[in-house]
Order: C-alpha cells, then structure tokens, then sequence
C-alpha cells in the first residue's frame, strides 16, 4: 500500500485541509469499525504510540493508538493553524509539522514567494523531508492552496517548487482554488496569474477550483433543502456538504464549500484506499490524462453533491456522448471501488482534460491586464527583494501561451481526419 502527503499552504489551503482531515477519519471510522491500523488508514495517518508521540515511534500494525496525519500545515498567520490546534482535530497534528509566521503576506504573492519562501525554505524543506521518511512507499504529494492571496498563491508555488526539486519522481497533484470576478482581493489577477506559470512548470496535475462555482453549488443545495416537493428534498444527514457524524461542532461560514473540495480529494484517493474491482494508481491519473506536460489542468466533476428523499437514479451509459480526438479515443482511465462515500450508496468522480478551462484563463488575463495596463498597485510587488518587473511579463507571456495552445487544439474539433487503419496481425 502506498502513502500520501497533504501538504496545506495559506488560510484557505488550511481551512480545506481541516475539512479533508475531518472527512476522512470520519469515512475511516464507518469503515473500520474493528479499530485496526489497516493499510486503508496508513494511506494518509500514522499509527503513534501516545507514550512516544514527541519521537515519531510508529506502530505498523495492531490497534489505533494515536492517528498522526501525514500532513505539512503551512501559514504565515497564526490564526487558522491555531483554530486548528484548538479545535478536535488538535490530536491528529504535532509541532513538526507546523510552520506559522505573524504578519501575513498581505495578499502580495512576491511577498510569501520571494521573501518568506527564502526565509523558510530550509524549514519547509526539513518538514517535508520528515514527512516523506515516515512513508514506506510515498506516492503523491497534494498541494492545497488558493490562488488569490498572496501565501497560498506565492509561497504555495514556491512549496511546489521545493517538492520538485527534492522529490523529483513523486507525484505531485495541485488542488488550487481560483478567486471569483468579484474577489474582494484586488490584486488577486496579480497573484493568480504569477501563481499559473509555476503550476504550469512544476506541476503534474492541477485540479483547478472556481470559488464563485462553490458559492453557486452551495446555495443550489440550501436551495433545494428547502423545497416543497417531496422528490427534491435533501436528506440533510448525507449531504456531501453537511458536517454532520465528523468532528467538528458548528459549522463554519466556508465549511460547506471546503467539504466539496475535501470530498473532490477523497474521492480521488478512494480507489487507491479501499479495495475494488478495479483499483487505480494516482501516477496513472497524469500517465493517462496528460498527452502535453503543459496541458495538466483537470477539469473534476463529483456526483452526486447531495441525496434526495425519493428519486430513482437512471443509468446512463458515458462514453457515447463524449466527443474525443482522434488521435486519442482511449485517452480515459477507470478506477472502481467497493467503498462509496458515508452516507452514499454510489458516487462518481470525472477529471477531464479539455479545452473547457480556456474561458476561465481568458477572463483572468483580462482581469490582469486591466491592473496592469495602469501598472496599479506594481510598486508594493517591486518593493519586495528580488522581485523584478519581468516576472510580470514573464507570467504573462506563459499564460497566454497556455490559453494559445489551449485554443489550437479547440480549433482542431471542425477539421478532425479519420482515423488512420490500425495494423490487423496476419494469422
């Protein structure tokens, strides 16, 4: 069995990671119900002896004695890691894994890449080192983190830097939530679009997270939760959204849609986790999914989001109704597991690679261009040590090369040859 590092970079990185955590000891414990160290559990959670917790001794086998999340908690603010430590999650991390600062990168991402990525590289690098050596076979960094504000987005990237360079040939999967068009960060354009030419060099695959998507999913469910018809009413108790049977009390403002993002991860790494008829390996997702290393944004899809009171789902048959290229009409891969989520008879996860993610690339240059046309708001970046006037030039020129390559391969849908006869083996 193979492990996996979360790794939480910035508030919202934080915030989700508290939610994923949550979730999934919450999905453990309906599953193991024996309160065994399986080797389900080890996939993300150390089996620690309490008497030892400050050295790190592992038990391999046994009864739980004290679950150690293999994670890196990353924030230069104190206040969502200490919420965290506070909170009924406070067991499940310890002080190695922590790295907090006081002042905050104040939204600028030249801020948390340059300036608090050189001051605790070492340290960052050291947590993650520790991390990796309590593994017996690392198979996948994820990378949580936003891309408007300026820890998540700056020293998020420079975090997925470090992992390239230090761990060259493990995975690494970036979940990054995207600021909406009205994001109430001015300079989020900035720190996005700086942020997008080190996921498109130093990523493997990047599921890209549209908030003002989550706001409108959550307020669809809260709508429906309160309908008249029978059919359209939620069971509120299997909501993907609801923190109902996890750890944590009341829930909190983005609680609900951090619990989508946290299902989206958990649903990835089911198949690796649990047994199936059909299990898959997270290098095969970019293996399969990415014929251009650039091209790595995963566009996921997560049904269902909630239950019904009464509906019959009909089935439906996928492949047919997807258009692929001609070159690739095998490009999909499938993993089938045999455990769905808590309070869900089946559930599926779609990541698809296409051209449908152009839009929201195209909308955040515009946003970017219009700050940097009037160079508003440049100086507080070029303040920063080390920070120069070509690393906005620089990102621009990336994105803007994604967006044409992206647009190359739309304009092949109008003018796709037949397929060239495959060679038949002579009898």
């Amino acid at each position: 069995m193979t492990q996996s590092v979360v790794v939480q970079v910035g508030q919202c990185g934080n915030q989700v990671g508290c939610r994923f955590w949550d979730l999934a000891l919450r999905e453990h414990a309906h599953v193991n119900k024996k309160g065994l160290y399986d080797e389900a559990l080890s996939s993300f959670f150390r089996n620690v002896e309490s008497r030892r917790s400050d050295r790190g001794a592992c038990v391999v086998s046994g009864r739980i004695q004290q679950l150690k999340a293999r994670a890196v908690l990353v924030d230069m603010e104190e206040g969502v890691v200490n919420e965290i430590l506070q909170g009924p999650l406070r067991e499940v991390f310890d002080s190695t894994q922590l790295l907090t600062d006081v002042s905050g990168s104040g939204n600028n991402w030249a801020a948390g890449h340059l300036t608090y990525g050189s001051t605790y590289r070492e340290q960052i690098v050291d947590k993650l080192r520790k991390a990796a050596e309590h593994c017996d076979c690392l198979q996948c960094f994820f990378l949580i983190h936003s891309m408007g504000g300026g820890t998540g987005s700056g020293l998020g990237t420079r975090v997925l830097g470090l992992l390239e360079d230090e761990f060259p040939d493990v995975c690494r999967i970036v979940t990054s939530i995207y600021p909406s068009e009205e994001d109430d960060v001015v300079t989020s354009p900035y720190n996005s679009v700086l942020a997008m030419r080190e996921l498109t060099e130093h990523a493997d695959c990047v599921l890209p997270v549209e908030n003002q998507s989550l706001v409108d999913i959550v307020n669809k469910i809260k709508l429906m939760s309160h309908g008249v018809k029978p059919s359209s009413m939620i069971k509120r108790d299997s909501t993907v959204i609801s923190t109902q049977g996890g750890l944590s009390g009341a829930e909190k403002p983005f609680d609900a849609m951090n619990n989508i993002v946290a299902n989206l991860l958990l649903n990835i790494t089911s198949s690796a986790r649990f047994e199936g008829s059909l299990n898959m390996d997270l290098n095969e997702i970019a293996m399969n999914l990415v014929p251009f290393p650039r091209l790595h944004y995963l566009v996921p899809s997560l049904t269902p989001l909630y239950t019904l009171a009464d509906v019959n789902v009909p089935t439906r048959r996928l492949r047919p109704s997807l258009p692929f290229v001609s070159w690739n009409q095998e490009g999909w891969k499938t993993g089938l597991c045999s455990i769905p989520p808590v309070g869900h008879s089946h559930s599926l996860l779609a990541l698809a690679n296409n051209t449908c993610v152009k839009p929201t690339f195209l909308e955040l240059k515009e946003r970017f261009t219009k700050l940097y046309k009037k160079k508003a708001h440049l100086h507080h970046y070029l303040h920063v040590e080390g920070m120069e006037q070509s690393f906005f030039t620089e990102a621009l020129a990336s994105l803007s090369s994604l967006i044409e390559e992206y647009h190359h391969l739309d304009a092949t849908k109008t003018r796709l040859t037949p397929d060239t006869p495959r060679l038949s083996m002579a009898r």
